[in-house]
């Protein structure tokens, strides 16, 4: 009898093991992504100003301030693809 409550147990313990190991993946995976293109009203700034379409809040930040979302990307120095337009400030905002 003992030995049946001491499997029970084991296999508890196993399953718990699985389903947090299973959440601290999903977390691990939705923080590490990498950044793409979305509809934005914050936006981190990147150059001495923000994108136009923006204003800076003296944050690091610049914002749409609720007005607008935009779809802004991060360009680094490259130019912007096809569909997308140089709007300063280290982005490209798709058209």
């Amino acid at each position: 009898m003992a030995m049946t409550c001491l499997l029970g147990r084991s296999s508890s313990l196993r399953t718990r093991g699985v389903s947090s190991l299973l959440a601290t993946t999903s977390i691990v995976l939705w923080v590490c992504q990498a950044p793409s293109a979305s509809a934005q009203r914050m936006v981190k700034k990147i150059e001495s100003r923000c994108p136009l379409g923006y204003v800076d809040t003296l944050n690091g930040k610049c914002s749409t301030l609720g007005m607008k979302t935009h779809t802004v990307q991060a360009i680094d120095g490259r130019s912007c693809p096809s569909g997308w337009l140089d709007v300063g400030g280290g982005y490209c905002r798709k058209q």
